[in-house]
């Protein structure tokens, strides 16, 4: 490996040393005399298979080092198994730093949490608070505190997983739990004929999140590699909608589902995606999914993403339906930087326009906006600590079904753990 730093080499050192008893028995490095300050971690390192040096054996230690190799470092220090507890946790923040990258090699931070434990809790604390108006129609207001549990339990050595998602809310407008205590998602995951298998309640995230990002049970299969990936869906969708509420704003509907979405990710700058979404023996139970001729709708979807820089992105996507009406569906919207949980003091912005005709989107992704409405958002995150996020966005358009106008401000706090 080509330019490394010894201070870099120092901190690799740290995730492995306490770990590691084991020195070179000779010099590795013909420019790192055993009377250097960093001799012994340098030495420990080339020993467990960490660092490599030059061919003509010298390790070059002035040198700086890209986070691409930094990445490599990162992968071979997760590939330790017995790394003590503390030094875990910095495996861990490097991991998610350079994450990125370490996909790129191949390497899934999950690897790290197989060989740590068996079973992995990951779970949030989200404070939201909606205020949606509409000059014709019901106007809503949400004040609320949500726990989120999110279990993970490794099958053996399969490669196999048991996944969860756990939910608990409650109202604080009123002090009380606004809904019972739910698990959201339930389903296992692992490698099959070459690809990867989801099966149970499973987690749907199609056309960039525009079309439906909800669980659905059924089974998904995936096949390919990071630049292009098949992804095959069939299922039912969605029995816990069969009974809204009066201020539901989900779309209430139950359908048999099937779906295909093809993605392709040729560089680090270009992501595109392509599928389609059929919903058939479809029942509607809310006033916002009318004109439908028959029990079927398909969905037909492209968009993609494109990176300027690694400040700057630029997000579209295009839905046509095959209903009567209110059947396009359409976002743009440009993104900059973005808030990240590990780095307290970041933040980011977005600013777009959405078109969400309500019979050619089943479960939106965002905040901001909802089936069956047009118009501006914005939007702002800022990282308060390390692990909390807080998250400003607004709404301002119509509902297309009325053509008046409309606005939402959405605000929440998140506590990752």
């Amino acid at each position: 490996m080509s330019k490394k730093t010894l201070i870099s080499a120092i901190t690799a050192a740290l995730v492995v040393g306490a770990a590691s008893t084991t020195f070179a028995a000779s010099n590795p490095f013909s420019d790192v005399p055993a009377d250097s300050w960093a001799y012994d971690a340098v030495s420990t390192l080339a020993a467990d298979g960490v660092i490599d040096g030059y061919p003509d054996g010298t390790y070059k230690g002035q040198n700086t080092m890209t986070r691409y190799e930094m990445a490599q470092i990162v992968a071979r220090a997760m590939a330790k198994t017995d790394i003590e507890k503390a030094d875990k946790a910095l495996v861990d923040k490097l991991a998610a730093e350079f994450a990125e990258e370490l996909d790129n090699l191949g390497v899934r931070v999950a690897d790290l949490e197989k060989k740590s434990d068996n079973v992995v809790w990951k779970g949030k604390v989200k404070y939201k608070y909606v205020d949606e108006n509409h000059d014709v129609g019901k106007d809503k207001n949400t004040n609320s505190l949500t726990l989120r549990l999110e279990p993970k339990a490794y099958i053996g050595n399969s490669g196999w997983s048991a996944n969860a998602r756990i939910e608990h809310t409650m109202n604080l407008s009123t002090d009380s739990n606004a809904d019972d205590t739910k698990v959201d998602r339930a389903w296992v995951e692992g490698p099959l004929f070459g690809g990867t298998v989801q099966s149970g309640k499973v987690p749907l995230f199609t056309a960039q999140g525009m079309i439906i990002d909800d669980p659905f049970s059924g089974v998904t299969a995936s096949w390919g590699n990071d630049k292009l990936n098949a992804i095959f869906m069939a299922g039912r969708y969605n029995a816990e909608h069969d009974a809204p509420s009066d201020n539901e704003s989900s779309r209430d509907v139950t359908a048999e589902y099937y779906g295909a979405q093809f993605d392709y990710t040729p560089n680090d700058k270009l992501a595109l995606n392509a599928g389609y979404t059929a919903l058939n023996n479809l029942e509607a139970h809310d006033v916002k999914t009318i004109d439908l001729n028959d029990d079927s709708l398909g969905i037909w979807y492209a968009g993609g993403s494109y990176a300027f820089n690694k400040n700057v992105k630029l997000v579209g996507q295009y839905a046509q339906s095959d209903a009567d009406s209110y059947e396009k569906a359409g976002v743009i919207e440009l993104d900059y930087k973005g808030a990240k949980k590990s780095d307290p003091g970041s933040w980011g912005a977005y600013v777009g326009y959405r078109h969400l005709g309500q019979n050619a989107v089943i479960e939106p992704t965002y905040d901001d906006a909802s089936a069956d409405q047009k118009g501006m958002v914005f939007g702002i995150q800022y990282a308060l600590t390390e692990n909390t996020i807080a998250d400003i966005e607004y709404f301002t358009g119509k509902d297309l079904s009325t053509d008046e106008d409309a606005d939402t401000f959405y605000s929440k706090v998140e506590f990752s753990f």
